[in-house]
Protein backbone atom coordinates (compact mmCIF):
# COMPACT_ATOMS: atom_id res chain seq x y z
CA UNK A 1 0.00 0.00 0.00
CA UNK A 2 1.50 3.29 -1.08
CA UNK A 3 0.84 6.09 1.43
CA UNK A 4 1.85 9.68 0.72
CA UNK A 5 3.29 10.62 4.17
CA UNK A 6 5.72 7.69 3.95
CA UNK A 7 6.73 8.73 0.44
CA UNK A 8 7.64 12.22 1.65
CA UNK A 9 9.64 10.69 4.51
CA UNK A 10 11.36 8.38 2.04
CA UNK A 11 12.27 11.42 -0.06
CA UNK A 12 13.95 12.99 2.97
CA UNK A 13 15.72 9.70 3.76
CA UNK A 14 17.24 9.65 0.28
CA UNK A 15 18.22 13.31 0.46
CA UNK A 16 20.08 12.86 3.76
CA UNK A 17 22.40 10.19 2.37
CA UNK A 18 23.85 7.05 3.86
CA UNK A 19 24.00 7.42 7.66
CA UNK A 20 26.67 4.72 7.89
CA UNK A 21 29.05 6.64 5.60
CA UNK A 22 31.32 8.95 7.65
CA UNK A 23 31.43 11.52 4.84
CA UNK A 24 27.65 12.05 5.07
CA UNK A 25 26.91 15.23 7.03
CA UNK A 26 23.99 13.62 8.87
CA UNK A 27 25.83 10.40 9.68
CA UNK A 28 25.80 8.30 12.82
CA UNK A 29 29.51 8.99 13.28
CA UNK A 30 28.96 12.74 13.18
CA UNK A 31 26.09 12.51 15.66
CA UNK A 32 28.25 10.51 18.08
CA UNK A 33 31.05 13.06 17.68
CA UNK A 34 28.75 15.99 18.43
CA UNK A 35 27.34 14.12 21.43
CA UNK A 36 30.83 13.69 22.87
CA UNK A 37 31.50 17.40 22.33
CA UNK A 38 28.07 18.39 23.71
CA UNK A 39 27.85 20.59 20.61
CA UNK A 40 24.74 21.77 18.82
CA UNK A 41 24.30 20.03 15.41
CA UNK A 42 24.30 23.28 13.41
CA UNK A 43 25.80 21.73 10.27
CA UNK A 44 23.16 18.99 10.21
CA UNK A 45 20.37 21.53 10.77
CA UNK A 46 21.61 23.43 7.72
CA UNK A 47 21.23 20.27 5.65
CA UNK A 48 17.63 19.92 6.87
CA UNK A 49 16.99 23.53 5.95
CA UNK A 50 18.39 22.88 2.46
CA UNK A 51 15.62 20.29 2.14
CA UNK A 52 13.19 22.95 3.48
CA UNK A 53 12.13 20.96 6.53
CA UNK A 54 11.04 24.21 8.16
CA UNK A 55 8.33 24.60 5.51
CA UNK A 56 6.62 21.54 7.00
CA UNK A 57 6.20 23.42 10.28
CA UNK A 58 4.06 26.09 8.60
CA UNK A 59 0.43 25.50 7.53
CA UNK A 60 -0.16 25.78 3.80
CA UNK A 61 -2.56 28.70 4.29
CA UNK A 62 0.40 30.68 5.64
CA UNK A 63 2.78 29.71 2.82
CA UNK A 64 4.22 26.46 4.14
CA UNK A 65 3.86 22.78 3.23
CA UNK A 66 1.87 21.62 6.26
CA UNK A 67 -1.36 20.26 4.84
CA UNK A 68 -1.65 17.14 7.00
CA UNK A 69 0.00 16.48 10.32
CA UNK A 70 0.63 12.82 9.48
CA UNK A 71 3.25 13.86 6.93
CA UNK A 72 5.01 16.06 9.50
CA UNK A 73 5.06 13.13 11.94
CA UNK A 74 6.64 10.76 9.42
CA UNK A 75 9.20 13.38 8.37
CA UNK A 76 10.18 14.05 11.99
CA UNK A 77 10.28 10.31 12.65
CA UNK A 78 12.87 10.07 9.86
CA UNK A 79 15.02 12.75 11.50
CA UNK A 80 14.63 11.22 14.96
CA UNK A 81 15.58 7.78 13.64
CA UNK A 82 19.02 9.20 12.81
CA UNK A 83 19.43 11.42 15.85
CA UNK A 84 17.04 12.66 18.52
CA UNK A 85 19.22 15.66 19.35
CA UNK A 86 18.80 16.94 15.81
CA UNK A 87 15.08 16.24 15.76
CA UNK A 88 14.55 18.03 19.05
CA UNK A 89 16.90 20.90 18.27
CA UNK A 90 15.38 21.67 14.87
CA UNK A 91 11.82 20.53 15.53
CA UNK A 92 11.38 22.91 18.44
CA UNK A 93 10.48 25.59 15.90
CA UNK A 94 7.35 23.58 15.07
CA UNK A 95 6.39 23.67 18.75
CA UNK A 96 7.13 27.37 18.97
CA UNK A 97 4.74 28.20 16.15
CA UNK A 98 1.72 26.12 17.15
CA UNK A 99 0.16 28.68 19.52
CA UNK A 100 -0.01 31.14 16.63
CA UNK A 101 -1.51 28.54 14.27
CA UNK A 102 -4.16 27.83 16.93
CA UNK A 103 -5.09 31.35 18.08
CA UNK A 104 -3.06 33.96 16.21
CA UNK A 105 -4.38 36.54 13.76
CA UNK A 106 -3.81 36.06 10.01
CA UNK A 107 -1.32 38.94 10.02
CA UNK A 108 0.57 37.52 12.98
CA UNK A 109 0.64 34.04 11.42
CA UNK A 110 1.94 35.47 8.14
CA UNK A 111 4.82 37.26 9.90
CA UNK A 112 5.80 34.23 11.95
CA UNK A 113 5.50 31.94 8.92
CA UNK A 114 7.89 34.16 6.98
CA UNK A 115 10.41 33.98 9.84
CA UNK A 116 10.16 30.20 10.15
CA UNK A 117 10.49 29.64 6.42
CA UNK A 118 13.57 31.89 6.47
CA UNK A 119 15.16 29.58 9.06
CA UNK A 120 14.57 31.72 12.16
CA UNK A 121 14.43 29.45 15.25
CA UNK A 122 11.28 29.81 17.35
CA UNK A 123 10.82 28.45 20.87
CA UNK A 124 7.97 27.68 23.25
CA UNK A 125 8.41 29.16 26.71
CA UNK A 126 6.15 27.57 29.31
CA UNK A 127 8.12 26.24 32.26
CA UNK A 128 9.92 28.04 35.07
CA UNK A 129 12.56 26.88 37.50
CA UNK A 130 10.33 26.85 40.58
CA UNK A 131 7.11 25.58 39.04
CA UNK A 132 7.74 22.94 36.37
CA UNK A 133 4.46 21.77 34.85
CA UNK A 134 2.33 23.90 37.20
CA UNK A 135 1.61 26.59 34.63
CA UNK A 136 -0.89 28.41 36.88
CA UNK A 137 1.99 29.16 39.26
CA UNK A 138 4.15 30.80 36.56
CA UNK A 139 5.63 34.11 37.65
CA UNK A 140 6.96 35.67 34.44
CA UNK A 141 4.71 38.70 34.21
CA UNK A 142 3.86 41.55 31.91
CA UNK A 143 2.84 44.93 33.24
CA UNK A 144 0.95 47.32 30.96
CA UNK A 145 3.22 49.83 29.25
CA UNK A 146 0.49 52.43 28.80
CA UNK A 147 0.39 51.98 25.02
CA UNK A 148 -1.43 48.64 24.81
CA UNK A 149 1.70 46.53 25.18
CA UNK A 150 3.58 45.02 28.12
CA UNK A 151 6.88 45.18 29.94
CA UNK A 152 7.84 41.53 30.54
CA UNK A 153 9.99 40.45 33.47
CA UNK A 154 10.99 37.10 34.91
CA UNK A 155 12.76 33.90 33.95
CA UNK A 156 11.75 31.01 31.70
CA UNK A 157 13.92 27.97 32.31
CA UNK A 158 14.60 24.59 30.74
CA UNK A 159 13.58 25.98 27.37
CA UNK A 160 14.71 24.29 24.18
CA UNK A 161 16.52 26.81 21.94
CA UNK A 162 16.11 29.62 24.47
CA UNK A 163 19.58 30.87 23.55
CA UNK A 164 19.68 30.05 19.84
CA UNK A 165 16.08 31.03 19.18
CA UNK A 166 15.03 34.52 18.14
CA UNK A 167 11.30 34.38 18.94
CA UNK A 168 9.72 32.89 22.04
CA UNK A 169 6.02 32.05 22.35
CA UNK A 170 5.88 32.79 26.07
CA UNK A 171 3.11 32.15 28.59
CA UNK A 172 3.05 35.37 30.61
CA UNK A 173 1.03 36.38 33.67
CA UNK A 174 -0.86 39.50 32.49
CA UNK A 175 -3.20 39.66 35.48
CA UNK A 176 -1.35 39.87 38.82
CA UNK A 177 -4.06 37.71 40.39
CA UNK A 178 -3.29 34.88 37.97
CA UNK A 179 -5.88 32.14 37.67
CA UNK A 180 -7.14 30.42 34.51
CA UNK A 181 -7.83 33.78 32.83
CA UNK A 182 -4.76 35.51 34.17
CA UNK A 183 -2.22 34.46 31.51
CA UNK A 184 -1.59 35.42 27.90
CA UNK A 185 0.68 34.12 25.15
CA UNK A 186 3.06 36.80 23.89
CA UNK A 187 5.51 36.53 21.00
CA UNK A 188 8.67 37.94 22.53
CA UNK A 189 11.21 38.73 19.80
CA UNK A 190 14.83 39.17 20.90
CA UNK A 191 15.58 41.08 17.72
CA UNK A 192 13.58 44.02 19.01
CA UNK A 193 15.12 44.04 22.47
CA UNK A 194 18.23 45.70 23.82
CA UNK A 195 20.79 43.84 25.93
CA UNK A 196 19.42 45.56 29.03
CA UNK A 197 16.07 43.81 28.50
CA UNK A 198 17.11 40.16 28.48
CA UNK A 199 19.94 37.74 29.13
CA UNK A 200 20.30 34.12 28.11
CA UNK A 201 20.87 31.64 30.91
CA UNK A 202 23.65 29.08 30.74
CA UNK A 203 23.13 25.88 28.78
CA UNK A 204 22.11 23.01 31.04
CA UNK A 205 24.30 19.93 30.78
CA UNK A 206 22.02 16.97 30.24
CA UNK A 207 22.38 13.19 30.38
CA UNK A 208 20.91 12.79 26.89
CA UNK A 209 20.50 15.14 23.92
CA UNK A 210 23.78 16.63 25.11
CA UNK A 211 24.15 18.96 22.15
CA UNK A 212 20.70 20.50 22.39
CA UNK A 213 20.29 24.10 23.53
CA UNK A 214 18.45 23.44 26.78
CA UNK A 215 18.82 26.73 28.61
CA UNK A 216 16.65 29.65 29.66
CA UNK A 217 16.06 33.35 29.31
CA UNK A 218 15.55 36.13 31.85
CA UNK A 219 13.63 39.30 30.94
CA UNK A 220 13.91 42.67 32.67
CA UNK A 221 11.04 44.96 31.65
CA UNK A 222 11.36 43.79 28.05
CA UNK A 223 9.03 45.89 25.86
CA UNK A 224 6.51 43.75 23.98
CA UNK A 225 4.03 45.51 21.65
CA UNK A 226 0.28 44.90 21.57
CA UNK A 227 0.64 43.16 18.21
CA UNK A 228 2.58 40.38 19.96
CA UNK A 229 -0.50 39.15 21.81
CA UNK A 230 -1.54 35.70 20.52
CA UNK A 231 -5.31 35.37 20.70
CA UNK A 232 -7.01 37.26 23.52
CA UNK A 233 -5.63 38.74 26.70
CA UNK A 234 -6.28 36.22 29.44
CA UNK A 235 -6.75 33.40 26.93
CA UNK A 236 -3.18 32.18 27.10
CA UNK A 237 -3.76 29.06 29.16
CA UNK A 238 -6.54 27.84 26.90
CA UNK A 239 -4.38 28.53 23.83
CA UNK A 240 -1.47 26.59 25.34
CA UNK A 241 -3.60 23.62 26.37
CA UNK A 242 -5.08 23.38 22.89
CA UNK A 243 -1.66 23.79 21.26
CA UNK A 244 -0.30 21.03 23.50
CA UNK A 245 -2.81 18.63 22.00
CA UNK A 246 -0.99 19.08 18.70
CA UNK A 247 2.53 19.05 20.11
CA UNK A 248 1.93 16.05 22.39
CA UNK A 249 0.67 14.04 19.44
CA UNK A 250 3.68 15.08 17.39
CA UNK A 251 6.06 13.96 20.16
CA UNK A 252 5.22 10.41 19.10
CA UNK A 253 7.49 10.98 16.09
CA UNK A 254 10.48 11.30 18.43
CA UNK A 255 9.71 8.05 20.23
CA UNK A 256 8.95 6.17 17.02
CA UNK A 257 12.26 7.25 15.49
CA UNK A 258 14.16 6.21 18.61
CA UNK A 259 12.40 2.83 18.69
CA UNK A 260 13.13 2.28 14.99
CA UNK A 261 16.82 2.90 15.57
CA UNK A 262 17.10 0.85 18.75
CA UNK A 263 15.32 -2.14 17.23
CA UNK A 264 17.57 -2.10 14.15
CA UNK A 265 20.69 -1.91 16.32
CA UNK A 266 19.55 -4.82 18.49
CA UNK A 267 18.56 -6.96 15.51
CA UNK A 268 21.91 -6.38 13.80
CA UNK A 269 23.67 -7.36 17.03
CA UNK A 270 21.59 -10.51 17.38
CA UNK A 271 22.33 -11.48 13.76
CA UNK A 272 26.09 -11.08 14.28
CA UNK A 273 26.63 -12.26 17.88
CA UNK A 274 27.43 -15.93 18.49
CA UNK A 275 26.77 -17.75 21.76
CA UNK A 276 27.07 -21.48 22.45
CA UNK A 277 27.89 -22.09 18.82
CA UNK A 278 24.72 -20.40 17.55
CA UNK A 279 23.85 -16.87 16.56
CA UNK A 280 21.94 -14.98 19.21
CA UNK A 281 18.97 -14.54 16.88
CA UNK A 282 18.53 -18.31 16.80
CA UNK A 283 18.10 -18.62 20.58
CA UNK A 284 14.47 -18.78 21.77
CA UNK A 285 14.72 -16.12 24.47
CA UNK A 286 16.42 -13.62 22.17
CA UNK A 287 13.85 -14.30 19.47
CA UNK A 288 11.00 -13.56 21.85
CA UNK A 289 12.61 -10.30 22.99
CA UNK A 290 13.08 -9.14 19.40
CA UNK A 291 9.60 -10.19 18.33
CA UNK A 292 7.97 -8.52 21.34
CA UNK A 293 9.89 -5.31 20.65
CA UNK A 294 8.85 -5.48 17.00
CA UNK A 295 5.21 -5.77 18.08
CA UNK A 296 5.54 -2.87 20.52
CA UNK A 297 6.98 -0.65 17.80
CA UNK A 298 3.99 -1.37 15.57
CA UNK A 299 1.56 -0.68 18.42
CA UNK A 300 3.17 2.73 18.85
CA UNK A 301 3.05 3.37 15.11
CA UNK A 302 -0.62 2.36 14.87
CA UNK A 303 -1.66 4.53 17.82
CA UNK A 304 0.39 7.50 16.64
CA UNK A 305 -1.00 7.21 13.11
CA UNK A 306 -4.60 7.21 14.29
CA UNK A 307 -3.95 10.02 16.78
CA UNK A 308 -2.20 12.26 14.25
CA UNK A 309 -4.97 11.71 11.69
CA UNK A 310 -7.43 12.53 14.47
CA UNK A 311 -5.99 16.05 14.47
CA UNK A 312 -8.03 16.51 11.29
CA UNK A 313 -10.94 14.11 11.69
CA UNK A 314 -11.56 14.04 15.47
CA UNK A 315 -10.40 17.53 16.38
CA UNK A 316 -12.95 17.93 19.18
CA UNK A 317 -11.75 14.70 20.82
CA UNK A 318 -8.02 15.32 20.44
CA UNK A 319 -7.70 15.99 24.18
CA UNK A 320 -8.13 12.23 24.69
CA UNK A 321 -6.06 10.85 21.82
CA UNK A 322 -3.18 13.27 22.43
CA UNK A 323 -2.91 12.51 26.14
CA UNK A 324 -3.07 8.75 25.61
CA UNK A 325 -0.50 8.93 22.82
CA UNK A 326 1.88 11.19 24.71
CA UNK A 327 1.74 8.84 27.68
CA UNK A 328 1.82 5.52 25.86
CA UNK A 329 4.25 5.92 22.96
CA UNK A 330 7.20 7.28 25.00
CA UNK A 331 6.65 4.80 27.85
CA UNK A 332 6.27 1.98 25.34
CA UNK A 333 9.55 2.97 23.70
CA UNK A 334 11.23 3.09 27.11
CA UNK A 335 10.04 -0.47 27.68
CA UNK A 336 11.40 -1.52 24.28
CA UNK A 337 14.77 0.03 25.19
CA UNK A 338 14.83 -1.79 28.52
CA UNK A 339 14.10 -5.17 26.91
CA UNK A 340 16.66 -4.65 24.16
CA UNK A 341 19.25 -3.54 26.73
CA UNK A 342 19.03 -6.98 28.32
CA UNK A 343 19.55 -8.52 24.89
CA UNK A 344 22.68 -6.46 24.14
CA UNK A 345 24.08 -6.85 27.64
CA UNK A 346 27.19 -4.76 28.31
CA UNK A 347 27.27 -3.48 24.74
CA UNK A 348 24.11 -1.51 25.43
CA UNK A 349 26.21 0.75 27.67
CA UNK A 350 29.63 0.77 26.02
CA UNK A 351 30.95 3.43 23.68
CA UNK A 352 32.95 2.42 20.64
CA UNK A 353 31.61 -1.14 20.55
CA UNK A 354 28.60 -2.33 18.56
CA UNK A 355 27.65 0.37 15.99
CA UNK A 356 30.08 2.76 17.62
CA UNK A 357 28.17 2.62 20.88
CA UNK A 358 25.08 4.21 19.33
CA UNK A 359 22.57 2.24 21.42
CA UNK A 360 23.54 3.95 24.66
CA UNK A 361 23.12 7.34 22.98
CA UNK A 362 19.64 6.50 21.65
CA UNK A 363 18.65 5.27 25.10
CA UNK A 364 19.99 8.37 26.86
CA UNK A 365 18.48 10.77 24.36
CA UNK A 366 15.03 9.27 24.47
CA UNK A 367 14.60 9.46 28.23
CA UNK A 368 13.73 13.14 28.02
CA UNK A 369 10.90 12.69 25.51
CA UNK A 370 8.49 11.57 28.21
CA UNK A 371 9.00 14.92 29.95
CA UNK A 372 8.20 17.11 26.95
CA UNK A 373 4.86 18.94 26.80
CA UNK A 374 3.63 17.39 30.03
CA UNK A 375 5.10 14.35 31.74
CA UNK A 376 3.46 10.97 32.29
CA UNK A 377 1.42 12.07 35.30
CA UNK A 378 0.25 15.26 33.58
CA UNK A 379 -1.10 13.28 30.63
CA UNK A 380 -2.71 10.60 32.76
CA UNK A 381 -4.27 13.33 34.89
CA UNK A 382 -5.68 14.88 31.71
CA UNK A 383 -7.47 11.59 31.07
CA UNK A 384 -8.67 11.32 34.68
CA UNK A 385 -10.24 14.76 34.33
CA UNK A 386 -12.30 13.40 31.43
CA UNK A 387 -13.43 10.17 33.07
CA UNK A 388 -17.01 11.45 33.37
CA UNK A 389 -17.46 12.14 29.66
CA UNK A 390 -15.47 9.07 28.60
CA UNK A 391 -17.38 6.59 30.76
CA UNK A 392 -20.75 8.12 29.87
CA UNK A 393 -19.84 8.11 26.20
CA UNK A 394 -19.08 4.39 26.38
CA UNK A 395 -22.34 3.68 28.22
CA UNK A 396 -24.45 5.72 25.78
CA UNK A 397 -22.62 4.75 22.60
CA UNK A 398 -21.63 8.32 21.79
CA UNK A 399 -18.30 9.60 20.48
CA UNK A 400 -17.53 10.61 16.91
CA UNK A 401 -17.26 7.18 15.30
CA UNK A 402 -17.46 8.67 11.80
CA UNK A 403 -14.42 10.80 12.57
CA UNK A 404 -12.65 7.73 13.96
CA UNK A 405 -13.35 5.73 10.81
CA UNK A 406 -11.96 8.61 8.74
CA UNK A 407 -8.82 8.48 10.89
CA UNK A 408 -8.53 4.72 10.39
CA UNK A 409 -9.03 4.77 6.62
CA UNK A 410 -5.61 5.58 5.21
CA UNK A 411 -7.00 5.94 1.70
CA UNK A 412 -9.22 8.82 2.81
CA UNK A 413 -7.60 12.26 2.50
CA UNK A 414 -7.46 14.24 5.72
CA UNK A 415 -9.62 17.38 5.79
CA UNK A 416 -7.98 20.69 6.66
CA UNK A 417 -7.54 21.31 10.37
CA UNK A 418 -10.02 23.77 11.86
CA UNK A 419 -8.30 24.92 15.10
CA UNK A 420 -11.56 26.39 16.39
CA UNK A 421 -12.82 22.83 16.86
CA UNK A 422 -10.13 22.02 19.45
CA UNK A 423 -11.71 21.44 22.85
CA UNK A 424 -10.27 20.94 26.31
CA UNK A 425 -12.73 18.08 26.95
CA UNK A 426 -14.10 15.36 24.66
CA UNK A 427 -17.71 15.93 25.65
CA UNK A 428 -19.17 12.92 23.86
CA UNK A 429 -16.43 10.47 24.79
CA UNK A 430 -13.94 8.80 22.45
CA UNK A 431 -14.99 7.84 18.94
CA UNK A 432 -11.84 5.73 18.62
CA UNK A 433 -12.78 3.54 21.57
CA UNK A 434 -16.46 3.53 20.56
CA UNK A 435 -15.53 1.75 17.30
CA UNK A 436 -14.03 -1.21 19.16
CA UNK A 437 -17.14 -3.44 19.11
CA UNK A 438 -17.57 -2.92 15.35
CA UNK A 439 -13.89 -3.58 14.69
CA UNK A 440 -14.06 -6.83 16.67
CA UNK A 441 -17.18 -7.80 14.74
CA UNK A 442 -15.38 -7.11 11.45
CA UNK A 443 -12.46 -9.29 12.54
CA UNK A 444 -14.88 -12.00 13.63
CA UNK A 445 -16.46 -12.00 10.17
CA UNK A 446 -13.03 -12.26 8.49
CA UNK A 447 -11.95 -15.04 10.83
CA UNK A 448 -15.07 -16.99 9.80
CA UNK A 449 -13.46 -17.76 6.46
CA UNK A 450 -9.78 -17.37 7.40
CA UNK A 451 -8.70 -19.68 10.26
CA UNK A 452 -5.31 -17.91 10.42
CA UNK A 453 -7.08 -15.01 12.16
CA UNK A 454 -8.31 -17.14 15.09
CA UNK A 455 -5.53 -16.02 17.42
CA UNK A 456 -6.02 -12.34 16.64
CA UNK A 457 -9.77 -12.71 17.14
CA UNK A 458 -9.36 -14.35 20.54
CA UNK A 459 -7.14 -11.51 21.77
CA UNK A 460 -9.52 -8.92 20.32
CA UNK A 461 -12.48 -10.45 22.15
CA UNK A 462 -10.54 -10.34 25.40
CA UNK A 463 -9.54 -6.72 24.76
CA UNK A 464 -13.18 -5.77 24.27
CA UNK A 465 -14.10 -7.37 27.60
CA UNK A 466 -11.25 -5.56 29.37
CA UNK A 467 -12.31 -2.25 27.83
CA UNK A 468 -15.80 -2.67 29.24
CA UNK A 469 -14.37 -3.33 32.70
CA UNK A 470 -12.02 -0.34 32.48
CA UNK A 471 -14.95 1.98 31.73
CA UNK A 472 -16.76 0.61 34.76
CA UNK A 473 -13.67 1.40 36.84
CA UNK A 474 -13.54 4.90 35.35
CA UNK A 475 -17.10 5.53 36.54
CA UNK A 476 -15.90 5.08 40.12
CA UNK A 477 -13.55 8.06 39.70
CA UNK A 478 -15.80 10.42 37.79
CA UNK A 479 -15.53 13.39 40.11
CA UNK A 480 -11.93 13.94 41.24
CA UNK A 481 -11.69 17.39 42.80
CA UNK A 482 -8.16 18.01 44.01
CA UNK A 483 -6.27 14.97 45.23
CA UNK A 484 -6.55 12.35 42.51
CA UNK A 485 -6.27 8.85 44.02
CA UNK A 486 -3.46 6.64 42.80
CA UNK A 487 -6.00 4.10 41.59
CA UNK A 488 -7.38 6.64 39.12
CA UNK A 489 -3.98 6.98 37.44
CA UNK A 490 -3.83 3.20 37.05
CA UNK A 491 -7.27 3.23 35.43
CA UNK A 492 -6.10 6.00 33.07
CA UNK A 493 -3.05 3.90 32.16
CA UNK A 494 -5.26 0.93 31.35
CA UNK A 495 -7.63 3.11 29.37
CA UNK A 496 -4.72 4.29 27.21
CA UNK A 497 -3.87 0.68 26.40
CA UNK A 498 -7.50 -0.04 25.47
CA UNK A 499 -7.52 3.02 23.20
CA UNK A 500 -4.32 1.76 21.56
CA UNK A 501 -5.99 -1.60 20.98
CA UNK A 502 -8.99 0.13 19.40
CA UNK A 503 -6.59 2.05 17.14
CA UNK A 504 -4.83 -1.17 16.07
CA UNK A 505 -8.08 -2.95 15.34
CA UNK A 506 -9.58 0.03 13.54
CA UNK A 507 -6.52 0.41 11.32
CA UNK A 508 -6.49 -3.27 10.46
CA UNK A 509 -10.24 -3.49 9.83
CA UNK A 510 -10.28 -0.54 7.41
CA UNK A 511 -7.02 -1.18 5.55
CA UNK A 512 -6.13 -4.87 5.58
CA UNK A 513 -7.34 -5.55 2.05
CA UNK A 514 -5.59 -2.66 0.34
CA UNK A 515 -2.53 -2.91 2.60
CA UNK A 516 -2.12 -6.60 1.76
CA UNK A 517 -0.55 -5.50 -1.51
CA UNK A 518 2.94 -4.06 -1.69
CA UNK A 519 6.17 -4.45 0.21
CA UNK A 520 4.60 -4.67 3.69
CA UNK A 521 1.64 -6.74 2.54
CA UNK A 522 2.77 -9.84 4.43
CA UNK A 523 2.37 -7.95 7.71
CA UNK A 524 -1.32 -7.35 7.04
CA UNK A 525 -2.29 -10.74 5.69
CA UNK A 526 -3.52 -13.28 8.25
CA UNK A 527 -3.20 -10.74 11.08
CA UNK A 528 0.59 -11.15 11.21
CA UNK A 529 1.10 -7.81 12.98
CA UNK A 530 -2.33 -7.55 14.60
CA UNK A 531 -2.18 -10.68 16.74
CA UNK A 532 1.15 -9.96 18.46
CA UNK A 533 0.25 -6.27 18.82
CA UNK A 534 -2.95 -7.09 20.68
CA UNK A 535 -1.16 -9.81 22.65
CA UNK A 536 1.39 -7.26 23.85
CA UNK A 537 -1.41 -4.94 24.95
CA UNK A 538 -3.04 -7.73 26.97
CA UNK A 539 0.29 -8.38 28.69
CA UNK A 540 0.63 -4.68 29.57
CA UNK A 541 -2.97 -4.65 30.79
CA UNK A 542 -2.07 -7.44 33.22
CA UNK A 543 -4.49 -9.85 31.57
CA UNK A 544 -1.83 -12.53 31.09
CA UNK A 545 1.54 -13.29 32.63
CA UNK A 546 3.51 -13.21 29.40
CA UNK A 547 3.29 -13.34 25.64
CA UNK A 548 1.78 -16.25 23.79
CA UNK A 549 4.80 -17.54 21.81
CA UNK A 550 2.74 -18.80 18.88
CA UNK A 551 1.70 -15.22 18.01
CA UNK A 552 5.19 -14.01 17.14
CA UNK A 553 7.25 -16.17 14.72
CA UNK A 554 5.73 -14.73 11.56
CA UNK A 555 6.32 -11.19 12.79
CA UNK A 556 9.95 -11.94 13.62
CA UNK A 557 10.44 -13.42 10.17
CA UNK A 558 9.07 -10.25 8.62
CA UNK A 559 11.33 -8.10 10.82
CA UNK A 560 14.43 -9.95 9.65
CA UNK A 561 13.41 -9.92 6.00
CA UNK A 562 12.58 -6.23 6.11
CA UNK A 563 15.90 -5.32 7.70
CA UNK A 564 17.82 -7.43 5.18
CA UNK A 565 16.02 -5.70 2.32
CA UNK A 566 16.90 -2.21 3.60
CA UNK A 567 13.30 -1.39 4.53
CA UNK A 568 11.95 0.18 7.69
CA UNK A 569 10.09 -2.12 10.07
CA UNK A 570 6.76 -0.33 9.79
CA UNK A 571 3.14 -0.88 8.89
CA UNK A 572 3.62 0.70 5.46
CA UNK A 573 6.59 0.61 3.08
CA UNK A 574 9.51 2.97 3.56
CA UNK A 575 12.85 2.20 1.98
CA UNK A 576 15.88 3.22 4.01
CA UNK A 577 18.83 4.86 2.29
CA UNK A 578 21.06 1.82 2.08
CA UNK A 579 20.02 -1.84 2.02
CA UNK A 580 21.62 -4.04 4.63
CA UNK A 581 23.50 -6.89 2.86
CA UNK A 582 21.76 -10.21 3.09
CA UNK A 583 23.60 -13.21 4.44
CA UNK A 584 23.11 -16.95 4.74
CA UNK A 585 20.44 -16.72 7.39
CA UNK A 586 18.58 -19.96 7.94
CA UNK A 587 14.95 -20.18 6.93
CA UNK A 588 12.46 -18.92 9.48
CA UNK A 589 9.93 -21.09 11.17
CA UNK A 590 11.46 -22.01 14.52
CA UNK A 591 9.20 -20.97 17.39
CA UNK A 592 10.08 -17.95 19.48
Amino acid sequence: MDHAPYRVAEELERFLGDPDAPETVFSYARCLELDEQEAFPADICRVLEDWRLQDHYVPAEHGGRLTDYETVMQVMRTVARRDLTVAIGHGKTYLGGVCVWVSGSPEQAARLAADIRAGVPVSLGLTERAHGSDLLADEVHGEPDGAGGWLVSGEKWLINNATRGSVLSALVRTDPAGGPRGFSVLLVDKRGLGPEHYRCLDKIRTHGIRGADISGIAYDRAPVPAAALVGTEGGGLETVLKALQLTRTMCAALSLGAADHALALALDFAEERELYGRRLVELPQARQVLASAAADVLVGEALATVAIRSVHTLTGELSVASAATKYLVPTGTEQVMAELTRLLGARAFLKGEHAGGMFQKVDRDHRIVGLFDGNTLVNLNSLVNQFRSLSRGWERGTGDTAGAVAAFDLAAPSPALDPSRLSLVAKGGSGIVATLPDSVAALRAEAGHNPALAGALETAERLLAVTDRVHAEMAEHRSPVSDVPTAAFEVARRYSLCLAGAACLGLWAHNHRTAAEGRTGALWRDGVWLWPALDRLLVRLGEQDGPRPEAYPALLARLRETRAAGELHSLLPLRLHRPVPTDDRPAEGAPC
